[in-house]
């Protein structure tokens, strides 16, 4: 991503675009749409290959571990402060 990128703009086009994807394929029952935030954050370059790793991964990990708990654990072992009434729609 370059500098000159803005996140919101990028997370727009990106939502859109998927939105439209599963949606024309009629991969789910009704229509799918995102919900209205979302969570960045950003890795080194060292970290590239484990990431996608982890990604690759999703469906078996998530068999153990919610995507919310996750993601709370993340924010806490981050020391990223929330609200919890602001997480989840």
């Amino acid at each position: 991503m370059k500098p000159t990128h803005s996140i919101p703009d990028i997370l727009k086009h990106i939502k859109a675009n998927s939105s439209k994807w599963i949606n024309d394929r009629q991969k789910i029952h009704g229509r799918f749409s995102w919900q209205a935030g979302y969570g960045i954050f950003s890795i080194s370059e060292s970290q590239l290959p484990h990431t996608i790793e982890y990604v690759g991964n999703q469906k078996q990990h998530h068999q153990r571990i919610s995507f919310k708990e996750e993601f709370v654990g993340f924010l806490e072992k981050n020391g990223i402060q929330y609200d919890k009434k602001y997480l989840w729609e």
